[in-house]
Order: structure tokens, then sequence, then C-alpha cells
């Protein structure tokens, strides 16, 4: 490791140190499936809302919170067992540009997938190689998995996938929050296929303009490529959890509101 990525390293580190605390839950998206204890209620409950992780913090875990409230606080019972008459209580639900009817696909699909399996985790990891070095396959075969029957045209953009070249900040932040194994117990660490050292970093605009700013990447916005990027720079300074540094990007363009 050359000098000025040691620097880098030791400065990402003091500010992990920082903002790696079980208090940074309460701030944050995770706080919603971090009501549950159930794999399944925690998978639909984050699913959910990393879906809505655009916009401010508040507003997002307003949303699922809203939408929790909608299912009775019982998201896995909701989505297995509800009928019909049921889904009248979504017709005004939004969020941002995630309509009503976005909500209603997601719902249905869940609804035929959790029949068949018993984790949402299989919709990742079966595409996935276990020597791939990244989870790029998994992405883009739970793209290809969630809209491989109709569905609505507009709900597409709601699932982010490499092949279209989006950086897929949200469907990263699920997967960190699902496979990453936390010793704060900040991301929950209960998926079993799909390796921490596969993740990588979810990209906005602030952990691209941190990024840039220490030389992490070189690109000007959060493409699948500077994604990948950044996540090879980040497992130079740790090769098996990578993405623990998101805390410390994230904190630094959020919080510190870096420019």
């Amino acid at each position: 490791m050359d000098k000025q990525l040691s620097l880098v390293k030791k400065f990402l580190d003091d500010k992990l140190k920082f903002y790696y605390q079980p208090e940074f839950i309460d701030q944050d998206p995770i706080v919603v499936p971090h009501r549950f204890t159930r794999l399944p209620d925690i998978e639909i409950a984050g699913f959910f809302t990393a879906l809505f992780a655009w916009g401010s913090r508040i507003s997002i875990i307003r949303s699922a919170t809203h939408l929790l409230d909608l299912m009775d606080n019982a998201p896995y019972d909701f989505i297995v067992h509800h009928q019909p008459h049921d889904l009248k209580r979504f017709i005004s639900f939004a969020h941002r540009t995630f309509q009503a009817t976005d909500l209603l696909f997601f719902i249905n699909f869940l609804q035929d997938y959790y029949q068949h399996f018993h984790s949402l985790e299989s919709a990742f990891a079966a595409h996935l190689s276990p020597h791939a070095p990244t989870v790029e396959a998994a992405l883009n075969g739970f793209y290809h998995t969630v809209f491989a029957g109709e569905h609505p045209d507009r709900t597409r953009k709601h699932i982010p996938a490499p092949f279209r070249g989006s950086s897929c900040k949200r469907l990263n932040m699920f997967l960190r929050w699902m496979v990453r194994r936390d010793p704060k117990g900040i991301d929950f660490g209960c998926w079993q296929q799909i390796k921490p050292h596969q993740l990588i970093c979810p990209m906005d605009v602030h952990v691209a303009r941190v990024a840039r700013r220490l030389g992490l990447i070189h690109t000007q916005t959060a493409t699948w490529k500077s994604a990948l990027e950044l996540t090879q720079k980040l497992r130079i300074f740790d090769p098996h959890d990578p993405v623990k540094y998101d805390f410390a990007l994230f904190g630094l363009g959020v919080i510190e509101k870096w420019v």
C-alpha cells in the first residue's frame, strides 16, 4: 500500500470508529427492519425500506414505517396471507416516484415468492457462484427473477441492475444489511450464502463525492463501474469486509456534508 492510500485508510479508520456505533441505527433507515426479529419480517421490512432509499433519511423512515403500519406491523404474515380486498388500503400509498402500482406488484411478487422459498436470499444467491468476486451476477439475476412474469413497465426503474449501468446503491445497501457480519449489531448478517467480501459499497452522489475527494475513484457519476472501482480500493484496506467503510464515507458525505 502506497503512502497516500495509507493516509486515506487511517483517516477512514478513524471516521469508522466514530460513526460505526449502535447509535447509528436510530437515525438511519436500518432502524425500520431492526423493529423485527424473524428473518422474513426483517427481509421484507428491509427490502421495502431499501427501495424507498432516496431522499432524506427522515422521509425514508417515515414512508417505510407507514407501509409497515398498513401491513399491521406483521409484514411476512401480511404478504403471505393477505386477500385481494386487503390491498385496497395501499391505493393512495406513494414515496416520491414509487406509487401504489409499484407497491402492489411487489406485494404480489413476494407473496408468490414466499410460497416457494423461505428466504429472499435465494432470489439473489441462486445466480451467484461461491467463487464470484462480487455480487454483480446476483443483482442481475434478481432483476430478471423479479420481472420474469407480467409486470408494469414503470416498475422496472425501482429495481436497479449492473447490466443497466446503475450503481445499485439501494440493493447494495440491502445486501449489506442482510449479509455483513456485524460485531456491533448494526447490520444483520442473517444470510449465509453470499459472503461479505463479495459485497459492493453502496454508492450515491454523497459517497461518490467523498470518494472522489479522497482519490478513491476518478469518475464524476455514481455508476456500477465507479462502485466497483471504489470497492476494489476498499478491499486494499480490508479484503474480508470492504463495505464496512460505507459507514465512514456516508458519515462524511451526508452528516459532515463534505463537498
